[in-house]
C-alpha cells in the first residue's frame, strides 16, 4: 500500500509568509544557493540569510538530490524548513521530476508540506508538476500488511499531505490525476509481486485482475477445462505438478474505435517457481514468487489504461500457474504439444515460462489479432547476467516497436537495451525428437529463450522483455524502496500514450 499521500496543488503565493502555521515548507536552491522569487518572499529576508548561513555551516553546497533542514525562521508559516538542491545549471536543465519528487517526498517529515516549485531560470509547468507528484507517490510506497508490529514513527506519522505550489496551477489539478491513476497500476503491481505465494495463487492472482472489470475491463477467465479444450498442452505441462489450478485471464480494454485492432500485452504469471523435478537450489528459492513480474506489469498497465480512460483498444493476457514438483510433475525428456499444433521437448522443467507464454500468445495471435504485441516476463538469469538490474533486455522482430519501446524506456527512466535475435540462436533449440527443445544450453541462454517465443509469435510485430532483473528484488532508487518494483507499468502506459492512443 502507499503511506496515505495526498498531493494537492496551489498557486505560489501559498507558500507566503504568515503567523503561526505547521509543517513543512520546501524550496529549492541551485549550486549557487538562489531562491526564486516566490521562496524569496515566503522566506522573506531574514529567512534567505538564513538559509546562507546554515548552508555556510552544514556544508551545504546545493548539489543535485542533497538537502538541508532546520527550523523555520521566525514569521514563516512552517515549522520546519527544507532546502532541497538541484545541483549546477546543467543538472537544472535536465531534471529528472519523478526522482526529484521522490527524493523531495523523503525528506518530509511532517503530516503536511507546501512545496514551492519555484528556482531561477525556471517556470514548473503542469505536466513537470505531474511527473513529481508521481515520483512521490511512488516513493512512499510499502508493502508492510503482514507485519503485526508497526515501526513507532510509522504509527506517528500516518499519512502526509503535500501541497505543490507552482505558477501553472491551475492546470495542474489534471496533470496530478494522471499521476495518481498510473500510480495506482504501478502499485497494483507492486502488491502482486510482493505478495506471498501461499496468498497470492493462480485462483486468487485471477480473482484480483478480474476486479479491473469496475473500471470498464472486460474479463475473461479461462479454466483448465477450457485450456483442455484449446489445446494448451505447453501452460497444462506447468501446472501439472501443483495442486493450484492454472489460470489464463485475458483483459479487453476497448477505448479506441470499434473494430480496431488492439495491442496487445502478455505476461509471465508464475506464481512461485520451484523448478519442478529440474529443482532449483534452495538458496535464494524465495525469490521466486516473484516470478510472476510479467503479468503483475500487465495487469497494473491495463489498471492505469482504463483509470485514465486510454483511447486505444489494447487487451492484456496472462497466464498463471505454479511450478512445483509431485508425483504428477513434468519431466525431462517429456515431448509436449502446445496449442500452436508445434511439438516441445522438455529438457529442463525449470524452464517453464517460455511454455506458459506459448500458449497465451498463441490465443491472443489468433482470437485478438493485434497490431502489435509486447511479451515482459522473468524469464532467465542470463539476462540478469549480461545487463545487471538496471536495464531490460530487448528482444524484437520489428525495428519500428523496438524503437517505440526504447523510446517509452527513455522517457519513464525503465529503460531496455536491444539483444540480438539471429538464426544460430533458433537453431540452437532444435530438438532431435520433437519440432524444438525448451532450452538452448546455457550459452546465450537470454537469447535462446526469446527465440523460443519467437516460434509462436507468427507474422505479428512483438517485442519480449526479460525483465528478469528489473522486476524483483529491485536496486533502491528515489522512487522506490519496494522488493518488487512495479516495473513495466510506467513504460507500457508511456508507449500506448505516444504511439497508439487516438489524437
Amino acid at each position: 500500500m502507499a503511506d496515505g499521500i495526498e498531493i494537492g496543488f496551489g498557486p505560489l503565493e501559498q507558500g507566503g509568509q504568515g503567523p503561526g502555521g505547521s509543517g513543512d515548507l520546501v524550496v529549492f536552491v541551485g549550486d549557487d544557493l538562489a531562491l526564486g522569487s516566490a521562496a524569496r518572499t515566503a522566506l522573506g529576508s531574514a529567512g534567505a540569510d538564513l538559509v546562507a548561513k546554515a548552508a555556510a555551516s552544514e556544508k551545504f553546497k546545493g548539489r543535485s538530490l542533497s538537502a538541508l533542514s532546520l527550523p523555520a525562521p521566525a514569521g514563516v508559516h512552517a515549522d520546519r524548513l527544507v532546502v532541497v538542491g538541484l545541483g549546477s545549471e546543467k543538472d537544472r536543465a535536465k531534471i529528472d521530476w519523478p526522482v526529484l519528487g521522490g527524493f523531495t517526498a523523503s525528506k518530509v517529515s511532517s503530516r503536511s508540506a507546501r512545496v514551492v516549485l519555484d528556482w531561477p531560470g525556471t517556470t514548473v509547468s503542469a505536466e513537470q508538476a505531474g511527473e513529481f507528484a508521481l515520483g512521490a507517490r511512488l516513493r512512499t510506497y510499502t508493502f508492510d500488511r503482514y507485519k503485526t508490529k508497526k515501526k513507532p514513527d510509522a504509527e506517528e506519522k500516518g499519512g502526509t499531505a503535500l501541497t505543490l505550489l507552482l505558477a501553472e496551477h491551475g492546470t495542474a489539478s489534471r496533470e496530478g490525476e494522471a499521476a495518481r491513476t498510473l500510480s495506482e497500476g504501478v502499485i497494483l503491481a507492486r502488491d502482486l509481486v510482493n505478495e506471498p505465494p501461499n496468498v497470492l495463487f493462480p485462483e486468487e492472482f485471477a480473482r484480483r485482475a478480474s476486479e479491473l472489470s469496475k473500471l470498464g475491463v472486460e474479463i475473461e477467465v479461462l479454466e483448465p477445462a477450457k485450456m483442455r479444450e484449446l489445446g494448451m498442452g505447453a501452460l497444462l505441462a506447468v501446472a501439472q505438478g501443483s495442486v493450484r489450478e492454472p489460470r489464463v485471464v485475458i483483459m479487453r480494454w476497448n477505448g479506441g474505435p470499434a473494430g480496431e485492432a488492439p495491442i496487445a500485452f502478455i505476461g509471465k504469471g508464475v506464481v512461485f517457481d520451484s523448478g519442478g523435478v529440474s529443482i532449483k537450489p534452495g538458496g535464494g528459492m524465495e525469490d521466486m514468487k516473484g516470478d510472476m513480474g510479467g503479468a503483475a506489469a500487465v495487469v497494473g498497465a491495463l489498471h492505469a489504461l482504463a483509470s485514465r480512460k486510454a483511447r486505444c483498444n489494447v487487451v492484456g493476457a496472462i497466464g498463471i500457474v505454479e511450478n512445483m514438483p509431485d508425483g504428477g510433475s513434468y519431466r525431462p525428456s517429456d515431448i509436449i504439444t502446445s496449442m500452436s499444433g508445434q511439438t516441445i521437448e522438455v529438457i529442463n522443467t525449470d524452464a517453464e515460462g517460455r511454455l506458459v507464454l506459448a500458449d497465451v500468445i498463441t490465443h491472443i495471435v489468433r482470437s485478438a489479432k493485434p497490431k502489435a504485441m509486447v511479451d515482459l516476463a522473468t524469464l532467465t538469469g542470463a539476462i540478469i547476467v549480461a545487463l545487471g538490474q538496471d536495464i531490460a533486455g530487448m528482444f524484437s522482430n520489428d525495428d519500428a516497436l523496438a524503437a517505440n519501446i526504447n523510446a517509452a524506456g527513455e522517457a519513464t527512466g525503465e529503460k531496455v537495451w536491444r539483444m540480438p535475435l539471429i538464426p544460430a540462436y533458433d537453431k540452437a533449440i532444435d530438438s532431435k525428437f520433437a519440432d524444438m527443445k525448451n532450452t538452448g544450453g546455457r550459452h546465450g541462454g537470454a537469447a535462446t529463450a526469446a527465440s523460443f517465443i519467437k516460434r509462436y509469435v507468427e507474422e505479428v510485430p512483438w517485442a519480449h522483455l526479460d525483465i528478469a532483473g528489473v522486476a524483483m528484488s529491485s536496486n533502491a532508487s528515489e522512487i522506490n524502496r519496494s522488493w518488487g518494483a512495479g516495473w513495466g507499468v510506467r513504460l507500457l502506459d508511456r508507449l500506448v500514450r505516444d504511439h497508439y492512443e487516438a489524437r
